[in-house]
């Protein structure tokens, strides 16, 4: 059961029809996307020597090649490390050798970034479009690797409250399903509709691209690599019935862009990472349509928790429209979700506790990480860390997260691992990271100082060693951070206490 079978076979029954769209023309067939995989496969395998099951990473901005390099990789039987191309090279460089990754594909410049961090491990850096990455498009083709469904195809990195990220490992299982899923609930895909990719690739939008494939549909990359409200309005008008996946930020800016677009050309506009005020989202229904659907997921379950379909978003006319527009919606058909007590036990509707999910999409463990991944899968299912529940017509509501993680602009950043960046200064008692609420960005990162540290200073500090998007927008100095008689801070103070500061 070896995902790359989905392009061997659209390669042979649909080579014709468009695999890859590059802005507003097309770029690949399935047939050349299926060779350049294959010939992908045979450099790493044969030229390169890697080991079946060896990791191999994909550090690289939205093009065309990602989807080529990404299904080469599992041709050859190897597995995927896609990794955030907006973190800090030393980030990337502890997920490069935590995962073991041989091998890591780069767009130019995130490449030099790699070399002046390059762990012991890794054995072949490719510049995409340059010199060995050219090579490998030489070498013979290698016929589809067999791989069990519970081998290993993914490892998502995603941080948790300790601070250093935790591989998430997805087999060819979890991600089959987390396809089907995708396509009966949320989308369903037709040969030749569109995917647009103004999300990174090595995150949501590159899971969604597993339904494309499967279902012979294009892969629509901007050329600019990236979110331009401008430059998608452009791509809906130039391709039919194309869909795309969105932080909610990403939509509101849509939204609020002032260009004309003809809504009739999407189909769909999923959102997830994040929740989205109602508010905002009948704004964006009175600009687009009823195109909107949401989904609640996590890296450990990607994208197959809950479902809030389009034909219940555009059901203004129900009457509980707006209670169920305020929600995450219902679980997705390949889970089961509930939601228990602090002891695991199920909680009636009404009742709130944390979320727990069981399923095919549900991942195995965490790499490396076995004392993580017996608590997170404690009793046989994934404890998700949020909380809410569920009314008497199965709708989930999320309440708060129990785990501190801030969600900017549909990226996760967790306290822990700002915060012990910034212990890093001499004039630095302690600090506690927290979230405020932003109108565009869902909340910013601010960091409570109990210490006489230059904010320059600190600032500083941050750009050196984590991404831009971490970087806490506010510094506010007190002389101590509240804490209980256990000597724990209490962020839940931090938060009201800055609520009041902001009035």
């Amino acid at each position: 059961m070896n995902l790359a079978n989905w392009l061997t076979r659209a390669a042979k029954a649909m080579p014709n029809e468009y695999a890859i769209g590059y802005g507003r023309f097309p770029y690949w067939n399935y047939e050349e996307l299926g060779q350049y995989a294959a010939r992908i496969a045979g450099g790493l395998r044969t030229r390169h020597g890697l080991a079946e099951g060896a990791r191999v990473a994909i550090v690289a901005r939205n093009c065309p090649d990602y989807i080529a390099i990404l299904f080469g990789i599992w041709h050859a039987g190897l597995v995927a490390v896609p990794i955030n191309a907006k973190l800090h090279g030393a980030e990337i460089a502890w997920i490069l050798e935590h995962s073991g990754a041989e091998a890591v594909f780069a767009t130019p410049g995130l490449d030099t970034e790699i070399a002046a961090h390059c762990p012991d491990n890794l054995k072949h850096l490719f510049t995409i479009r340059f010199g060995a990455y050219l090579d490998l498009l030489t070498c013979e083709p290698l016929d589809l690797q067999a791989r069990a469904p519970d081998d290993l195809a993914w490892l998502f990195y995603t941080s948790g409250t300790t601070g250093k990220p935790k591989g998430a490992m997805l087999t060819h299982r979890n991600l089959a399903a987390a396809t089907y899923g995708y396509l009966i609930d949320v989308d369903p895909t037709a040969p030749g509709d569109g995917l647009l990719h103004g999300a990174p690739l090595s995150h949501g939008s590159g899971l969604y691209a597993l339904g494309a494939i499967a279902r012979g549909a294009t892969n629509i990359i901007p050329e600019s690599g990236g979110f331009d409200p401008e430059e998608l309005f452009d791509l809906f008008a130039s391709w039919l019935d194309t869909s795309m996946f969105a932080a909610p930020t990403m939509i509101k800016r849509l939204t609020e862009f002032g260009g004309d677009i003809d809504a009739s050309r999407i189909r769909t506009i999923i959102w997830g990472g994040a929740p989205m005020h109602v508010a905002d989202i009948e704004r964006a229904l009175d600009r687009f349509g009823p195109c909107f659907a949401q989904i609640l997921g996590q890296g450990e379950t990607p994208m197959t928790t809950t479902v809030l379909s389009k034909a219940t978003i555009a059901n203004r006319d129900h009457m509980r429209w707006r209670a169920r527009l305020g929600s995450a919606g219902i679980a997705n058909s390949i889970v089961e979700v509930r939601v228990a007590d602090d002891d695991d036990r199920p909680l009636a509707d009404g009742e709130t506790g944390e979320i727990l999910v069981r399923g095919d999409s549900v991942m195995p463990g965490y790499w490396n990480n076995p004392e993580a991944s017996a608590e997170a899968l404690r009793g046989g299912w994934l404890h998700t860390g949020d909380v809410g529940a569920f009314d008497h017509e199965g709708y989930l509501t999320l309440k708060d997260r129990s785990k501190d993680v801030i969600i900017s602009g549909g990226s996760n950043i967790y306290p822990r691992e700002v915060e012990e960046v910034l212990l890093r200064h001499p004039d630095v008692r302690e600090v506690s990271v927290i979230g405020r609420p932003h109108p565009d960005w869902g909340e910013v990162v601010v960091a409570y100082v109990a210490g006489s540290a230059d904010p320059g200073q600190l600032d500083r500090l941050c750009q050196d060693s984590i991404a831009r998007f971490k970087r806490p927008k506010d510094y506010v100095f007190i002389e101590a951070l509240p804490k209980n008689n256990y000597g724990k801070i209490l962020k839940t103070e931090l938060r009201e206490a800055d609520r009041r500061r902001r009035g």
